[in-house]
């Protein structure tokens, strides 16, 4: 897949516009957005990533586009179950629904540029290291096995981070736990204080960069190339604010999604050994020769990675439908 360094700077120049649209249009003025305009917009930026998947697919083919689909459906499915954490986090701090917009946006733009950093680490690693897919595999599986035995207990364990934050931010700068509209940083008898809104916003930063360390192995097990991870990401997490407002009611109907999130991280986890096997270069596995081990197609992870959504979806509104929201 060739990407021209102009092609880049177009990419990167749309998305900051999206996002600079986003702010002045939605977020600039403090408001509680509605279903209807969480629903329209959620619509608009899914139609946007399905639309560039089809640009992907006329100007490099078909495969790079399966391939950016897969990335696009695993990223947003991650993004759901971090939609949990970042509930945890505003109730935490008793955010004001009208002022959850801003700490959103700001947070999700803080993930891109984090990711960012981490993909081109991540590419820069691969092509240099084929055995690094060992280790983006071995995470994956051990990260799959630590969201099962966590599965239920989310919201302590965040409550707990959430608290050691606050604890950590108070010993070096001056708080209150008033808030004073969207702002950050405000003055108490003519001293600088720190808001709770920017306490919540370093949390959900954190959050964002230990979403990013699971995220971008993921990610790769999927495509090597740079240019869909980053899209892909990009794409998964531009309509995460929208999409907080419009099920956020149902998230905690969603029991089973910690399951099928596990279930996937597996999948790719497995996925990437069997890879690193096939490209293996270690001398101590097979004398530094490749072992011969079938390869999932992407097509395959694509239908594996949307069945388990389902099931996992399903399942949960069923085994809650009598359930208020």
């Amino acid at each position: 897949m060739n990407v021209t360094a102009l092609e880049w700077v177009i990419t990167g120049v749309v998305i900051a516009g999206l996002f600079v649209f986003d702010f002045f249009a939605h977020v600039r003025t403090p408001h509680e957005p509605t279903f209807k305009e969480s629903g329209i917009w959620s619509a608009v930026y899914i139609g946007l990533a399905l639309a560039f998947g089809g640009y992907v697919a006329w100007q490099w083919g078909g495969t790079y586009a399966g391939e950016y689909y897969a990335g696009f459906v695993t990223e947003k499915a991650l993004s759901v179950d971090n939609l949990f954490i970042f509930l945890i986090i505003m109730s935490s701090f008793a955010v004001p629904r009208m002022y959850q917009q801003k700490v959103l946006l700001i947070g999700i733009v803080l993930a891109l540029v984090m990711r960012g950093a981490f993909i081109a680490v991540g590419a820069a690693a691969i092509s240099a290291f084929s055995w690094v897919f060992y280790l983006f595999g071995a995470f994956l599986i051990f990260t799959a096995v630590k969201l099962l035995r966590e599965s239920g207990h989310e919201v302590e364990h965040e409550q707990q981070v959430d608290s050691r934050i606050t604890v950590l931010i108070k010993k070096f700068l001056p708080t209150t736990d008033s808030y004073d509209g969207d702002k950050l940083i405000t003055r108490v008898d003519g001293k600088r204080v720190v808001t709770p809104l920017l306490l919540a916003l370093v949390a959900i930063g954190f959050a964002d960069l230990l979403f990013a360390l699971d995220s971008i192995p993921a990610i790769y097990g999927l495509t090597s190339e740079p240019y869909l991870v980053f899209t892909a990401n990009a794409f998964a997490l531009m309509g995460l604010r929208q999409l907080f407002f419009l099920i956020g009611g149902l998230l905690d109907r969603l029991v089973y999604l910690s399951y099928g999130l596990a279930a996937i991280l597996a999948f790719i986890g497995v996925k990437l050994v069997m890879h690193a096997l096939h490209e293996n270069t270690l001398p101590f596995i097979n004398g530094g020769e490749h072992v011969t081990v079938p390869e999932i197609s992407t097509p395959l992870s694509l239908g594996v990675i949307i069945g388990i959504l389902v099931v996992a979806t399903v399942a949960s509104l069923l085994r809650t439908r009598g359930r208020q929201a």
